[in-house]
C-alpha cells in the first residue's frame, strides 16, 4: 500500500496531466515488454519482432535491466514534472547529476543481479561517463521509435480521452471526486489517498501538491517516484479501448524508417508534407532552430526536402521521394 498524505493546501495543488508523460511511457511498456498482460500480448509480439528486425537485441537486454519489471526502477528516467517530448525527457534524464546517478542505479543493483563479486554491468552510467549516458539516450531513441512510435497517435488519443473525462469531474464536483474516481486501485479516505501497491510506503505531500498523469502502459497498480524528496508525481492507469493497434503497424514502415535515419529527422521528414518554416519546424520537433535546420539540411543533402526562400525566411517541404519513403513505398 502506497499512503499519500494531503494537506488542505495539496487538494487546491492537485493537477492532472492532459495526456501522457513520453518518459513513463517508455519505461512502462519495457515491463509490457517482458511480462505482458494478455491486453498487451498482440503489442509485446509486434515489437519483439520489429527490435529483432532493426537488430536492437542489445539495446533491449540493457533497457530491460536498467528498467525491471519489478517494484523499483531508477526516478532519473522518468524525470518529474510532466514530459510530451522525447528529446527534451532524454536531455533532461542524461543531465542528472553523477552522485543522484550513483545512488539510484547503485539501489537498482541488486534487481539487476550483479551481486558482490560480479562486474557492475552499469557502471558507466552511475558515474556519469559521457559515453555510457549517450548509449543510453540512443537505446531510448531507438527503443521508442520501433516500439512506441507507430502505436503513439491512437494510444494517446485513448490516454487524452479519459483525462478529459477525469477533469470534467473535477469542473463538476471538486478535486475529491477526481481522487475518488481514479479507479479501483485507489481509495480516498480523507486526508490520505491510499493506493495498491507491491510495496508499504508513505508520502507526505506537505504543501507540494501532487501531480496525476494518466498512462497507457501503466497496469495493474498506479506508480510514483521512488524518492519521497522529488516533486510528487502519480501516474495512473487509463481505461483502455481494444482497437488500438492499426493494422499497417504489422509492418511498421514508419518504425524502420526511424531507425534508418533517426527518430527526430524522420519525424521532421513527416511533418513536411506541407510546407515549414525552420522554427515552425522546431516547434513541432520540440527543439531549436539550428537543430531544426540541421535536421533539414541533412534531408535536403539526401534529396527528401526541398528549400525555398521566402523573403528573410525560408520553407522546407517534401519531396516525392520523401513521400514514397515514409509510405514504405519504392
Amino acid at each position: 500500500m502506497l499512503s499519500i498524505r494531503f494537506s488542505g493546501a495539496d487538494l487546491g495543488r492537485l493537477r492532472l496531466a492532459a495526456e501522457p508523460d513520453v518518459m513513463w511511457e517508455t519505461a512502462l511498456s519495457l515491463h509490457q515488454l517482458v511480462r505482458p498482460d494478455p491486453f498487451f500480448g498482440p503489442w509485446s509480439r509486434l515489437a519483439r519482432r520489429a527490435l529483432a528486425r532493426a537488430g536492437l537485441g542489445r539495446d533491449v537486454r540493457m533497457l530491460t535491466e536498467l528498467v525491471p519489471p519489478s517494484s523499483y526502477f531508477p526516478d532519473f528516467l522518468t524525470p518529474p514534472g510532466h514530459t510530451t517530448c522525447l528529446e527534451t525527457g532524454i536531455d533532461t534524464a542524461l543531465s542528472t547529476g553523477k552522485e543522484r546517478l550513483r545512488v539510484e542505479i547503485g539501489r537498482l543493483a541488486p534487481v539487476a543481479g550483479t551481486g558482490p563479486g560480479r562486474p557492475v554491468r552499469f557502471e558507466g552510467i552511475a558515474g556519469g561517463r559521457p559515453a555510457a549516458l549517450r548509449h543510453l539516450g540512443g537505446a531510448l531513441r531507438r527503443y521508442h521509435a520501433v516500439t512506441l512510435a507507430p502505436y503513439a497517435p491512437a494510444a494517446a488519443a485513448l490516454a487524452r480521452g479519459d483525462a478529459a473525462r477525469h477533469a470534467r469531474q473535477v469542473l463538476q464536483r471538486g478535486s475529491e471526486a477526481l481522487l475518488c474516481g481514479l479507479g479501483p486501485q485507489l481509495r480516498w479516505r480523507p486526508p490520505v489517498l491510499e493506493v495498491d501497491y507491491p510495496v508499504v510506503r508513505r508520502l507526505d505531500l506537505a504543501g507540494r501538491g501532487l501531480l496525476l498523469v494518466p498512462s497507457f502502459f501503466c497496469h495493474n497498480h498506479p506508480i510514483a517516484l521512488a524518492d519521497p524528496e522529488l516533486t510528487p508525481v502519480l501516474v495512473f492507469p487509463v481505461v483502455r479501448g481494444p482497437l488500438w493497434i492499426p493494422r499497417e503497424a504489422a509492418t511498421p514502415a514508419g518504425a524502420e524508417l526511424d531507425v534508418l535515419i533517426g527518430p527526430t529527422r524522420a519525424a521532421a521528414l513527416r511533418l513536411l508534407d506541407t510546407g515549414h518554416s525552420t522554427s515552425e519546424l522546431a516547434a513541432r520537433l520540440c527543439t531549436s532552430d539550428s537543430s531544426a535546420s540541421r535536421h533539414a539540411a541533412a534531408l535536403r543533402g539526401a534529396g527528401l526536402v526541398v528549400t525555398e526562400r521566402l523573403g528573410t525566411s525560408v520553407r522546407h517541404t517534401r519531396t516525392a521521394l520523401g513521400t514514397s519513403l515514409v509510405h514504405g513505398g519504392g
